[in-house]
């Protein structure tokens, strides 16, 4: 990026105004470009329950939650950030797909490209949930055409993508070429722009270990450092990346007091003639100034949209500056958009008899969100639920079941009534994970336990069924911090030699999350899906209420 003192600037402008209306005098204003970003969109069509939790504007001491989301609104914002700009252009930072809610997920997400498309959605990066069903789905979400198992099961053909998929990191082994393009170039009033997609380098460990083994992701500062010669031959000056990866911030919406996190670490490394650097993954907003070079990110859910205003210069085809401001999708304060309705009416038309299902009825929320020691309310549910379902000696005879943190994405709301809906209970686990029986010894399961802090910085806290209780230390080294002696199943200690049956999902039975220690349990039974054994298991023992917090303990 070329900085240019404002005598520079003042100089030659006068320049221009005493000399002669030549061609370069009369483009030597600055080219405006106002680029509009979304990420971690995740299948939002209707507005997330939650919304947007934000600083009081009365009261800096406190948060409240402000209505946000859902497509009709943002195509409407959209449309509003775009008025008034010559050039303009709508990108993503990945995860506009999987681990959605049942309307987009009941069709494979088609529903939201459909939706973003509409939009005018130009490019976006690829997420890690971006290959939450595989190589070959992506592929299809980019090329249309109908689902290989499922078939066509929308109001209409499936013709996919209008936006096009970036992916500089990802390699597909078979190929060795990129899965997507690695980047795209595209021209404001004669200045080219290049934008960068990629996804984040840890995607194989947070990905189904099947999808994750014929592809590559390799470094993220490396990939686009590599690819700056390339796009300066090219005659490409400004730069943004778009890149599935982020921070976690102190501060509001639209603030950056401090940040933390692999973005800190990964733009610092970056070539210098990288310009803005549009994130996402950790679900936070900020707008940054990181290394001396902007870096935004909106929130999750499509409860913002990022307008980035940007100066090209017309000498140096390079930026001269860049400001952003997040802006909420307010729900109720926006009209909405005439054909997001009639999509969302075409497909929740097919979707709605299952979707209001009832499944029973919870005497109060039931959260995900985990206590000190690790422990959720949801997660003791569901991991009782899988239990439930697998415990029947013919349906593979578990004593204890656990469930992994990751693929527990939202709470399950009490209404008014306190009814819950299949789609209630889709959205907990949106990845439809089939469960599976295994059998371990007690040297196996205390080794799984220990993989929980295999990444320090984000430990995941398995969620385990009634009638199993340990403790941890954090205090103690990585291997030790499970006190085998605390380990009890039924009141009874768990045997380092015996065997147990026990149920999890497909994703860990392969080896998920860095759970590589349950790729060696042994007789495997498949059972249900965990969606319908939550199902069935809130119908059997409505009204449901939150259970003990009593199986995990963090000593020290």
């Amino acid at each position: 990026m070329k900085r240019f003192l404002c005598r520079t600037l003042a100089a030659f402008s006068l320049a221009c105004v005493l000399a002669s209306p030549l061609p370069a005098c009369a483009g030597s204003a600055p080219v405006d470009l106002r680029i509009l970003a979304i990420n971690d969109f995740h299948g939002n069509l209707t507005p997330p329950p939650g919304g947007i939790r934000i600083t009081d504007p009365k009261d800096p001491t406190k948060k409240i939650v402000v209505p946000a989301g859902g497509s009709e609104a943002m195509a409407i914002l959209v449309k509003e950030l775009r008025e008034g700009h010559k050039n303009t252009i709508f990108v993503a930072a990945g995860d506009l797909i999987g681990a959605s809610p049942f309307l987009s997920a009941m069709f494979h997400d088609e529903p939201t490209i459909e939706s973003l498309s509409m939009m005018g959605l130009a490019i976006s990066a690829v997420g890690n949930h971006e290959f939450d069903e595989g190589k070959d789905e992506l592929l299809r979400m980019q090329n249309g055409g109908c689902h290989p198992v499922d078939g066509c099961k929308g109001p209409h053909p499936f013709e996919g993508a209008k936006f096009h998929y970036l992916a500089a990191s990802t390699i597909d082994k078979a190929t060795g070429k990129t899965l997507f393009p690695p980047y795209e170039i595209r021209t404001f009033d004669g200045i080219p722009v290049a934008f960068i997609g990629l996804a984040l380098k840890g995607t194989p460990e947070i990905i189904s270990p099947a999808a994750a083994k014929e592809l590559e992701f390799r470094d993220e500062a490396e990939t686009v450092n590599a690819l700056i010669p390339e796009l300066k031959a090219r005659g490409v000056e400004a730069i943004v990346v778009l890149i599935h990866e982020g921070g976690l911030p102190t501060g509001d919406y639209n603030e950056c007091p401090g940040i933390s996190g692999p973005i800190v670490d990964i733009v610092k490394k970056l070539d210098r003639a990288v310009d803005i650097v549009i994130s996402g993954h950790t679900h936070k907003a900020y707008i940054c100034n990181i290394d001396g070079r902007l870096v935004t990110s909106g929130d999750k859910f499509g409860t913002l949209v990022t307008a980035i205003d940007v100066k090209l210069d017309p000498q140096s085809r390079d930026v001269i500056s860049a400001k952003a401001d997040n802006v909420i999708v307010r729900t109720g304060a926006l009209p909405k958009d005439p054909a997001q309705t009639a999509l969302i009416a075409s497909y929740e038309k097919l979707a709605g008899p299952i979707a209001n299902r009832r499944a029973g009825t919870i005497t109060q929320t039931l959260s995900r969100v985990p206590n000190a020691a690790g422990e959720s309310a949801l997660g003791d549910v569901i991991a009782d639920a899988q239990l439930a379902a697998t415990a029947d000696a013919a349906k593979g005879g578990a004593v204890v079941a656990f469930t992994n943190p990751g693929g527990i994405r939202t709470d399950i709301t009490k209404r008014d009534d306190g009814a819950v809906t299949y789609a209630d209970v889709f959205a907990s686990q949106p990845f439809r994970n089939q469960l599976v029986t295994l059998t371990l010894t007690g040297v196996q399961i205390k080794e799984m336990f220990e993989q929980q802090w295999l990444d320090p910085n984000r430990p995941r806290i398995l969620a385990l069924s009634k009638g199993f209780h340990y403790n941890w230390d954090p205090a103690k080294p990585y291997g030790e911090r499970v006190l085998a002696a605390s380990m009890m199943l039924n009141g009874k200690p768990i045997d380092p030699t015996a065997s147990y049956r026990v149920t999890v999902n497909d994703y860990l039975a392969l080896g998920g999350d860095g759970f590589t220690v349950l790729k060696g349990g042994t007789r495997p039974q498949f059972g249900p899906y965990d969606d319908e054994a939550l199902s069935a298991y809130i119908e059997v023992n409505s009204p449901l209420a939150p259970p003990a917090a009593d199986r995990i303990a963090q000593t020290n």
